[in-house]
């Protein structure tokens, strides 16, 4: 099989896209159960946690690109991971500008 290529814009309707608070990171470590070490676009690497709905549908590894929303106290340490971006919106939020990393 071969790699899975965009056919239509269905795809990119139902992404998410970092809204007020929330921040694009990068997947540095998984620290086991659902915490992983999380470098952000912000300057903070925060310890974030796998949402229960997601922990059982996408599965994340290093090096991925995510969407984190930081908690309301202890906002540069923890956050919650709510998206797993694929490669093709990867390239999709570069070319719009809102990836820097």
């Amino acid at each position: 099989m071969g790699k899975k290529k965009i056919i239509s814009e269905e795809e990119f309707s139902n992404m998410v896209l970092p809204e007020a608070t929330d921040v694009l990171g990068v997947a540095e470590r998984l620290l086991g159960f659902d915490r992983v070490l999380v470098r952000c676009q912000d300057g903070y690497t925060r310890l974030c946690r796998i949402r229960g709905k997601m922990k059982r549908r996408a599965w994340i590894r290093r090096g991925d690109i995510v969407l984190v929303s930081p908690w309301d106290f202890q906002f540069e340490e923890r956050g919650d991971i709510i998206w797993r971006y694929k490669r093709n919106q990867i390239g999709w939020l570069r070319e719009k500008g809102y990836l820097k990393i």
